[in-house]
């Protein structure tokens, strides 16, 4: 009698190589999300947008108050750049400026008075979201009205002016940060929050307008940060082109420029001095190439480091005060906020010790008894 065989079951996959094709598919779609992720997270670098905002605000504030005695001759109807050749020239770039709506001296007076006040108020950070778009206006303005005496320090804070209004740079550090500290612990915002959460309707658009905020300050900060790098990169590719800084004599030429020289005596020290003068220059075109692939990596602190002697000595050596001040508030959006609230810590206590010794010497000194006199009465 013939025995009828059972059907032949087909051998199971290899479980390590089903485990291993799951886990990469899972890591291909965790990288493909990280970019939403990373965009609809908490807000990012908070201290870093408030650094900025300081930085940019006093930057143009003190140049506002440097060019005051001579600013008719820049901005005001008084420039050999008259109100009618920028606005011709306006035509062609489609740029606009609001001092040249009129060629009155009150009317460019009063303008000067306004971007005197936004910069102050803006580097104070009282209701920023609103000021930092007025900061932006009175920024391209002023630089779209002297547009042939600008730089490239001038470029960069204009662009900077452009993008803040994105970012949340009044939460921290700021007479905003202030006013919503003193309004939760009056309890007000418990409250409203308690308002906000009856409606489901005020609730989801609470909700997306948060999200709102929080995605384009994210994006706005990773479109600074993109700019510094495409910034330094560009520069640095540019330099290599150049035959003096392959020869490491660029700096030489600089120091020797009239146009750069603030100090002669200290220019002529540093170029007496050819072997640092190559390193400079070496040192100058590798730091900016390199700054962009560094950045991740456990070398950033010591190049953020040499890149702030490097402005400092443009600053000092080739009297470009604005351009130097400018790089450096920008390469600010690179350090985490746990940097910046150490700072602040640290600067708090340093503070307080120092207030604490003035006064505790204060009263020592109007504790102390006079000694007595020993000598005998007349």
């Amino acid at each position: 009698m013939e025995t009828e065989q059972a059907p032949r079951v087909a051998p199971a996959p290899h479980q390590p190589a089903a485990q291993a094709s799951a886990a990469h598919a899972q890591r291909l779609l965790d990288r493909l999300g990280t970019p939403r992720t990373v965009l609809t997270r908490p807000p990012i670098s908070l201290y870093a947008a408030a650094v900025l905002r300081i930085g940019y605000g006093l930057l143009y504030l003190a140049l506002l108050l440097r060019e005051f005695p001579h600013r008719n001759e820049i901005w005001g109807p008084g420039s050999p750049w008259t109100p009618a050749l920028a606005v011709e020239l306006f035509h062609q770039t489609d740029w606009s400026s609001i001092l040249t709506l009129s060629d009155s001296q009150a009317y460019f007076e009063a303008c000067y008075a306004l971007a005197l006040v936004t910069s102050a108020v803006f580097m104070l950070g009282w209701h920023t979201r609103a000021v930092s778009v007025l900061f932006a206006i009175v920024v391209t303005s002023f630089h779209a009205r002297a547009v042939f005496m600008t730089d490239g320090g001038d470029n960069l804070i204009l662009l900077m002016a452009l993008y803040l209004p994105f970012t949340a740079c009044g939460r921290r550090w700021s007479l905003d940060a202030r006013r919503a500290r003193i309004r939760a612990s009056e309890g007000k915002a418990a409250r409203s929050a308690g308002i906000r959460g009856a409606g489901d309707l005020v609730g989801r658009l609470g909700c997306a307008r948060r999200l709102l905020t929080t995605v384009l300050h994210n994006c706005g900060m990773f479109v600074i940060a993109a700019q510094v790098c495409f910034l330094y990169g560009s520069a640095g590719l540019y330099k290599v082109q150049g035959g003096s800084w392959g020869s490491g004599t660029a700096l030489h030429y600089v120091l020797n420029l009239d146009l750069f020289r603030p100090w002669p005596a200290l220019s002529l020290l540093v170029d007496s001095r050819p072997m640092l003068v190559a390193v400079a220059s070496y040192a100058t075109v590798l730091l900016q190439v390199a700054f962009p692939f560094v950045l991740f990596g456990r070398y950033k602190y010591l190049v953020l480091t040499m890149l702030l002697g490097m402005h400092v000595g443009i600053a000092v050596l080739l009297g470009l005060p604005v351009f130097s001040g400018a790089m450096i508030i920008a390469d600010a959006v690179f350090l985490p906020d746990r940097f910046w609230t150490a700072l602040g810590h640290a600067g708090r206590s340093t503070l307080r010790r120092t207030i604490e010794g003035g006064v505790g010497t204060l009263f020592t000194a109007e504790a102390t008894p006079v000694p007595p006199q020993t000598g005998s009465a007349g």
